[in-house]
């Protein structure tokens, strides 16, 4: 089954018209896309955008094949008009099936919002998921009440803008490493470029330039997520955000925070309440500074937030801060835990995603338990970078890759 996309932009194309963002400012000659739709070998279109008779022949393909146009979502504004001999645009209940001429079978999914998704099996049994922009399936699988799903050999889906049907879709076996699957109905949410590739290789996904043409069963190597990675940054930096970007389109993550709680401390409250708010409904938050099992076993992955916090509540075990306590004892103390996790960290076979605060650029504490601090976070920082396939600086909320 051959796939050419037509468009691969949000419904307003990128850039987006009069927008002055900076994406959009960078989106430009080979950077633009147009909205997203799909020709299915030269029969079958998904989704009806302005200019794709043209679209297709600069692809080299004709749009005088089609058989069926199919539209998965609202469409706003003036309505598109339809190119000369094809056949009137419209939408598949859902849970229908369609038979087209051309021997494709479509299915429409239902969505948990406005939209239809579509699988289409081709003449040849390949298996194609196209997804309305920030659509994601309503349900999938025995444990949503549906039936067993098969694998898909393609996912076509708004991998930036619901990531968390991606991670429905892996819960309920439909996307495996074998999938294929590529991001459409791309926004101005990321930068164009590197940064976009990166995003989406983190999710398990690729993007495409419009008129790309793909074969549907055909493999295509996407990097493999890091089974390690740690998240620096300063206060602010947006950190957090990065590492939880990392695993969004994963399920059941296990979030571990480090930060516990302070009665009384509001502000601290809100930040926490702010971090648990921000996680998917699926993520179980575990709230331990006792890292080393929660490594050791097998599990889902692993996000720890954060290794500063970790740390204070390790000196405070250590009775690092009192300058007498540590000279006597709580230095080895301390080390010794510190070695105990970076072992952990090297040895554990699950993904884990760490997050810490970058503090070597900052003012130089006043008091020595502060600088104290400063240099043990620095060594913990650089013990469990060495033991990471990835290594990310956060800075103004610009991600900077160090390793991987």
């Amino acid at each position: 089954m051959e796939l050419t996309l037509l468009g691969t932009g949000a419904p307003e194309g990128l850039p987006r018209a009069d927008c002055p963002c900076a994406v959009c400012a960078l989106s430009v000659g080979e950077r633009a896309r147009a909205a997203t739709a799909l020709l299915v070998d030269g029969a079958l279109l998904l989704d009806l955008t302005p200019g794709a008779a043209l679209a297709a022949a600069r692809a080299g393909h004709s749009l005088a094949g089609v058989r069926q146009v199919l539209l998965t979502h609202p469409h706003e504004g003036p309505a598109v008009e339809l190119p000369p001999g094809l056949p009137a645009a419209g939408r598949v209940p859902d849970g229908r099936e369609l038979a087209v001429i051309s021997g494709h079978r479509v299915r429409a999914v239902p969505m948990d919002g406005p939209g239809t998704g579509y699988e289409v099996t081709g003449p040849d049994g390949e298996r194609l998921l196209y997804l309305p922009p920030g659509g994601a399936p309503a349900g999938m699988g025995p444990e949503a009440g549906g039936v067993a799903v098969v694998p898909y050999d393609m996912v076509v889906a708004d991998v930036l803008g619901r990531p968390d049907a991606l991670a429905r879709l892996r819960a309920a076996g439909a996307v495996t490493v074998a999938t294929d699957v590529v991001a459409v109905h791309v926004d101005h949410d990321a930068p164009p470029g590197a940064e976009l590739d990166r995003r989406l290789a983190a999710a398990g996904a690729r993007s495409v330039r419009d008129g790309s043409t793909l074969l549907v069963g055909e493999y295509h190597a996407v990097p493999d997520l890091p089974r390690r990675t740690l998240v620096l940054g300063g206060a602010r930096s947006g950190k957090s955000v990065e590492a939880e970007r990392r695993l969004e389109a994963f399920p059941a993550v296990e979030y571990v925070a480090t930060s516990g709680t302070r009665e009384g401390d509001a502000d601290w409250a809100a930040r926490v309440s702010l971090h648990r708010d921000r996680r998917p409904g699926s993520w179980r938050t575990t709230e331990t500074c006792e890292l080393v099992p929660l490594l050791a076993k097998d599990g889902p992955p692993l996000l720890i937030d954060c290794l500063a916090l970790w740390l204070t509540d390790a000196m405070d075990r250590a009775g690092a801060w009192d300058d007498a306590v540590w000279e006597e004892s709580g230095r080895r103390a301390l080390r010794e835990r510190a070695a105990e996790l970076v072992a952990a960290v090297r040895a554990t076979r699950r993904h884990v995603v760490l997050v810490s605060n970058e503090v070597g650029s900052g003012v130089v504490p006043a008091t020595a338990s502060g600088r104290r601090f400063r240099d043990e976070l620095g060594r913990l920082n650089a013990a469990v970078a060495a033991e990471c396939e990835h290594v990310l600086l956060v800075v103004a909320g610009q991600a900077l890759v160090l390793r991987g």
